[in-house]
Order: structure tokens, then C-alpha cells, then sequence
């Protein structure tokens, strides 16, 4: 895949996200594939491995936050890896607001996303809108 195709793959898979459409999202994921989350026991987070293993953890993410969205990607790449920076926005379940830059270091095999590595700065939430 060229740097350019790299890039609207990265950018097609970051929609995917703000659509919260699962399907779409495991449609560019390896049959590989691993997910390390921003936040977990380990010291990368969580690491989920395996289809059915990240597509749980993808979908908890809109559980957790109903409104999650990625906002204002820059999206860059070449030969295997990718990068797409974000600010992550959503509501938790208290009303308090987040909104944090963060990214997400992709490694690609075949085409496809075989290593998702998610970073988020660790920033309080927001009070709840009034």
C-alpha cells in the first residue's frame, strides 16, 4: 500500500470510530489483530488480543462513553505504520466532560491494522455542562 493509501485508510478507520460502527472498524483490522488500551493493569493498559477480544473492547468504549468522539485528525504514515492524532471528547457517566489530545501508534500487515497502540494524556475531567 503506498504512504497515501496509508493515509486514507488511517483517516477511513478514524469516520469508522466518530460513526461508532463496529463493523466497519473490525473490517480494517487483521485477523491478528491486537488493541492496547489507554488505560489498564499493564504498563501498555489493557491489551486485548484476537478479533472477538478487540471487538469488545472497542465497543466498551462506547458503553463507557456514549458520545465519544476523535476530533481533528492529522493522520500520517509510511510503509507499515501509521499515526493518528486526536482529541478525544465524550461524557462519562457522572456528566463531567473529557477532552484530551491523544494517539494511536497502528501497525499494518496485509492491508490491515494488526497492532492498535492508544495514548491519551491523563488530564481531569471537565464539570458537567450546566
Amino acid at each position: 500500500m503506498s504512504n497515501e493509501q496509508l493515509i486514507q485508510t488511517i483517516k477511513a478507520f478514524g469516520d469508522a470510530w466518530n460513526r461508532h460502527d463496529i463493523d466497519a472498524l473490525m473490517e480494517f483490522m487483521h485477523e491478528d489483530c491486537v488493541f492496547e488500551a489507554v488505560a489498564g493493569p499493564d504498563a501498555c493498559g489493557a491489551r486485548h488480543q484476537g478479533q472477538e477480544a478487540v471487538r469488545k473492547a472497542f465497543e466498551a468504549a462506547w458503553l463507557t462513553i456514549p458520545d465519544a468522539q476523535w476530533l481533528n485528525a492529522k493522520c500520517w504514515g509510511s510503509g507499515d505504520q501509521g499515526v493518528m492524532e486526536s482529541t478525544f471528547t465524550g461524557t462519562a457517566a457522572d456528566g463531567s466532560r473529557i477532552e484530551a489530545n491523544m494517539v494511536d501508534l497502528l501497525v499494518f500487515r496485509d492491508g490491515k491494522i494488526v497492532l492498535k497502540n492508544a495514548f491519551r494524556k491523563n488530564r481531569p475531567h471537565l464539570p458537567a455542562k450546566a
